[in-house]
């Protein structure tokens, strides 16, 4: 038997790694002599780069970097183990930088924040020799349209003073000019991968402000100023670089990020779970496996679009089409059926009765286990 163990992490309780640890621990129980491959897995959001660096034995590294209130912190930044020199690749998630836990809910303002220690991330990478950034973009505390990363990237926003304007997004209505001039050269020589789900564009009623502006603390009228501003910002693009960002599909992401990624470096976007299975080489290693086993912590109706266990179960079977797929979940919500007409076997959530969050959280690694095992046994009585 050849089991392939490619879980998410279980937010709160279980990286990735440790996820796939439990699973594994739970079949061992019962399959003692099976084949085991490990695949931590992610979907471009939270846990990506420490998913990554684990599944291809790479290193974590930290820098000092600008958070989105323009104050100092340490985040930190992978390199992958599965590459050499010359294709060196780094995997960034920018909430590490301007993630919106940086900002208290009661004083968040999204006119004010800025994507500069993201674009400062990027830099330490290409320090440390990058040749390709995956760069994950869930989770922002901004909507300055990715100006402020471009800035620590070396792009110049200024007024019609030529004085730099102010970071954030409630200052882009300022902008008169852009200079490019001073971009690091490196960065036209880097292959950026936008690990993103987000299809929104970067104005309108779908856009970045409309869309993503409330939860960061935009009231209405901020909404509309941000939206204006991001308008003015893509307008000012498309004339003096002859780059069209409004309304490209993905645009919006982080705040407006996908489009700064997109105006000022060689960029392509891509699903997360697609990026991640294609650089861990998850299809190839499941060729042959009887099962895979993945999960994360909540599943329902949204994890078709584009969330792990569904990329996994579509990775896996492109050229295996009769593995089994069994996910796993801390909380199983309701749209589950929808996951078994796109390659999802069965779900099984790994909480035995009602009990507190934290003493579900507490006990994630030993239910995972018993879980695990319960499965390993239904497969066994099968092949009785």
């Amino acid at each position: 038997m050849k089991f392939v163990i490619a879980p998410d992490s279980f937010k709160g309780c279980m990286t990735a790694k440790q996820a796939g640890e439990a699973i594994r621990a739970g079949l061992l129980r019962v399959f003692p002599d099976a084949e085991y491959v490990m695949v931590p897995m992610a979907d471009g959001g939270e846990g990506t780069v420490r998913s990554l660096v684990d599944a291809t034995q790479g290193h974590m590294r930290s820098a000092k970097v600008l958070n989105p209130l323009q104050f100092e912190t340490t985040a930190e930044y992978g390199i992958l183990g599965n590459t050499g020199d010359e294709d060196k690749t780094a995997v960034i998630e920018m909430a590490a930088a301007s993630g919106i836990q940086f900002v208290i809910e009661s004083t968040r303002n999204p006119l004010v924040t800025t994507t500069y220690g993201t674009g400062q991330l990027m830099m330490h990478a290409l320090d440390d020799g990058a040749r390709t950034i995956i760069l994950g973009v869930g989770g922002s505390a901004t909507n300055d349209g990715g100006a402020g990363m471009a800035e620590a990237l070396g792009v110049r926003f200024l007024d019609a003073h030529g004085d730099p304007i102010p970071r954030g997004g409630g200052f882009l209505d300022r902008l008169v000019t852009v200079d490019v001039s001073g971009v690091d050269p490196r960065i036209a020589r880097t292959r950026i991968l936008i690990a993103s789900d987000v299809t929104n564009p970067l104005v309108g009623p779908t856009g970045a402000s409309a869309v993503f502006g409330p939860q960061k603390g935009a009231t209405p009228q901020m909404v509309t100023q941000l939206d204006n501003n991001l308008a003015h910002y893509a307008a000012v693009i498309k004339d003096q670089l002859g780059i069209d960002v409004a309304h490209t599909p993905g645009a919006g992401g982080a705040g407006g990020l996908g489009a700064g990624l997109l105006a000022f470096t060689q960029s392509m976007m891509r699903a997360g779970v697609d990026i991640v299975s294609s650089t861990v080489r998850l299809v190839e290693r499941a060729e042959g496996a009887d099962y895979c086993f993945t999960g994360e912590g909540g599943i329902d109706f949204q994890t078709k679009f584009g969330k792990t266990p569904m990329g996994v179960a579509k990775a896996v079977r492109e050229r295996n089409p009769h593995i089994g797929v069994v996910a796993f979940a801390g909380h199983v919500g309701e749209g589950i059926d929808q996951l078994y007409d796109v390659g999802v076997d069965a779900v099984f959530g790994i909480v035995p009765g009602a009990m507190p969050l934290n003493e579900a959280i507490a006990d994630g690694p030993r239910n995972l286990i018993r879980a695990a095992e319960n499965v390993g046994r239904l497969i066994r009585l099968g092949r009785r």
